[in-house]
């Protein structure tokens, strides 16, 4: 739980001081969207090796 501590501040800390509002607003949005296909490519990859490489 330490981490996810840690990861959490250091992600509220990156945009603590930026300006203007609407850059942080999308900068927050494009890093959901981009752990979300992270997170896509592993699940990806992960059925692909339980269930065989075949298309």
């Amino acid at each position: 739980m330490g981490k996810l501590y840690y990861f959490g501040t250091l992600y509220s800390e990156a945009f603590e001081n930026c300006k203007p509002l609407a850059i942080v607003i999308l900068l927050k949005v494009y890093s959901v969207f981009c752990a979300f296909m992270i997170f896509m490519a592993v699940y990806a990859l992960t059925e692909r090796v339980i269930n065989g490489w075949d298309f």
